[in-house]
């Protein structure tokens, strides 16, 4: 029995060492070099793991990063411009600064603008919301209120308001890392340029997405752009063009001169900012006087 009990430890043992030996070698061959300028990489990551940056985490970000020939397509929404001049030092690539940005909500269908038609009594999420039906009013493209997008943002910059409905951007914890826009599945969340010039928070944007024709949206929101063009016809940098009954503005265009707000006839266009100055038409210049008539010469002819 004593025998049986040792020799079946000394075979395992022997078992045991010979894997041992057989997975060092294993290891040994199939061993993959890792780039130590990744783990530096990922130290001066914010360490959000949020995905805003395309990637599944910080680690996958810093790897493609290394890996890259340059940093062009590269960027942490969270950690901005400043965090990306410490990858491109670290990695000897140049970085080109992005405008900041954030998440804004394009809907005008507050409880006030947009009366409910029915009542939903199922499970709170704006996803299963909008697989089961288009909403609870006559607007299928508007927010479900539901808040989504504030359980996908990390960062607490977002809140359902109690008397609107939608939700609201806390602008100073806003990171535009996108969590927001993916888990929206009206779409009505986007990230903008946050202003105009780095210096400024001047925007302006159409808060709606609703694509029906003029009467039908307006009669689900009062504030739904109608898709009349008027904002369009008053712009003089091209920013603004209307495809599919809805106006939308191209923030990289947009100088938020404002005249598009003035123009509108629902208040669909919003501005952040800023306090739009509407400018008058300049009054046509006074006729010239009329010159006096000149009475015509007689001339005699002679007949020789």
């Amino acid at each position: 029995m004593t025998q049986t009990i040792i020799w079946t430890i000394v075979i395992i043992s022997v078992l045991g060492l010979l894997l041992a030996i057989v997975l060092f070698f294993i290891a040994k061959k199939f061993k993959v070099e890792e780039d130590p300028r990744i783990d530096e990489v990922e130290k001066v990551m914010p360490g959000a793991n949020c995905g805003g940056c395309g990637f599944a985490g910080c680690r996958a970000f810093a790897d493609a990063a290394v890996k890259a020939a340059d940093l062009d397509s590269q960027f942490c929404p969270v950690g901005g411009n400043e965090v990306m001049k410490k990858v491109a030092a670290i990695l000897g690539h140049e970085v080109k600064e992005k405008a900041p940005m954030v998440a804004v909500v394009r809907c005008n269908g507050s409880c006030e603008n947009r009366p409910k038609t029915n009542s939903y009594d199922g499970y709170p999420s704006c996803k299963v919301k909008a697989a089961l039906y288009s909403g609870d009013t006559g607007c299928a493209f508007g927010c479900l209120g539901c808040g989504d997008c504030v359980a996908a943002c990390q960062f607490g910059a977002l809140s359902m308001d109690p008397v609107t409905g939608l939700p609201v951007v806390d602008e100073t914890k806003c990171t535009a890392c996108g969590s927001c826009v993916k888990a929206c599945p009206k779409h009505i969340i986007e990230l903008r340029n946050i202003g105009t010039t780095p210096k400024n928070n001047r925007r302006v944007y159409v808060s709606c997405v609703n694509k029906e024709k003029g009467g039908v949206a307006r009669k689900a929101c009062k504030a739904a752009c109608i898709g009349c063009g008027k904002c369009a016809k008053v712009c003089k940098f091209d920013a603004i063009t209307v495809a599919d009954n809805l106006s939308y503005i191209d923030f990289a265009k947009c100088k938020a001169c404002g005249q598009c707000f003035f123009e509108c006839p629902t208040g669909a266009i919003h501005v952040v900012g800023f306090t739009p100055k509407k400018v008058e038409p300049k009054p046509a210049p006074a006729a010239a006087p009329a010159a006096p008539a000149v009475e015509p010469v007689k001339k005699e002819v002679s007949n020789g």
